[in-house]
C-alpha cells in the first residue's frame, strides 16, 4: 500500500484495555517505513495546555463533579484541534487521534450520564471546531476481558470506575457505531498482528474509494 491521501484524520475509540494504544503503535511503524507524512495525538493532551487538563482529568485525587469533567475534556479537545489538528489537516497531512468525541458521548454520556446526550452532541461539535473523522477504527471488547487484560497495571482516575460504568461505556459505543458510517467495528478480541492485518485493509480500500 501507498498511502497518498491528504488531509485524512483516523482515530481510535474503546473502552480501556481494548488495545488502542497496540495497534495505533503499529500502524506508527507501517507508516514510517513507508515514509508516511503522519503525526499521532492522544486526548486529552497533545498541547500543553491540554496535557495539564489531561493531569487534572486522570491524577486528580479530588472528586470531579460529572459536568466538570465534560467541559474539562471538551476544553482540552478544543485546544488540540485549533492549535495542532487543524494545521496539520491543511498542510495534506495525515492525523491519527487516540480517542476523539466518540469517548465524550460514550464515557461522559453514558457511563456518567453527565448531560442530556442531545447537549453532549453540540458540545461535542463546538469543542471539535466541527472536525469529522474520516475513519473510526472501534475495537470492540466485553468489560470483562478489558479488566483482565488490565488487571495488576496502575489505573488511572477513569480507568477506575468500575464494572458497571464501563458496562454503560460499551453499551455507548455499540449504540454510536451503529449510527455513523466512518465507524469500523473490530474484534480486539484477535491476535494484535491479525487486527492491525484488517486495520491496513480497511486504509488500503478508504484510499482506493477516495481516489
Amino acid at each position: 500500500m501507498n498511502l497518498k491521501i491528504p488531509d485524512v484524520l483516523i482515530t481510535f475509540e474503546g473502552i480501556d484495555g481494548c488495545g488502542k494504544s497496540t495497534q495505533i503503535e503499529k500502524l506508527k511503524v507501517y507508516l514510517k517505513r513507508k515514509d508516511i507524512t503522519f503525526t499521532v495525538f492522544r486526548e486529552p493532551g497533545g498541547t500543553a495546555i491540554s496535557e495539564k487538563i489531561r493531569s487534572l482529568l486522570l491524577h486528580e485525587t479530588e472528586e470531579i463533579n460529572p459536568v466538570t469533567e465534560l467541559l474539562l475534556f471538551s476544553a482540552a479537545r478544543s485546544q488540540l484541534i485549533n492549535e495542532k489538528v487543524i494545521p496539520l489537516l491543511e498542510k495534506n497531512e495525515i492525523v491519527i487521534l487516540d480517542r476523539f468525541y466518540d469517548s465524550t458521548t460514550a464515557y461522559q454520556g453514558f457511563g456518567r450520564v453527565s448531560a442530556s446526550l442531545e447537549d453532549i452532541y453540540t458540545l461535542n461539535k463546538l469543542a471539535s471546531h466541527q472536525i469529522v473523522p474520516d475513519i473510526t477504527f472501534y475495537l470492540k471488547i466485553s468489560p470483562e476481558v478489558a479488566n483482565k487484560r488490565t488487571e495488576g497495571t496502575g489505573k488511572d482516575r477513569m480507568e477506575s470506575s468500575g464494572d458497571d460504568f464501563f458496562t454503560k461505556v460499551a453499551t455507548g459505543y455499540d449504540m454510536i457505531a451503529s449510527s455513523n458510517k466512518r465507524f469500523r467495528v473490530m474484534d480486539a478480541t484477535q491476535s494484535p498482528e491479525t487486527l492491525h492485518a484488517q486495520i491496513l485493509k480497511i486504509i488500503e480500500d478508504f484510499q482506493l474509494s477516495a481516489v
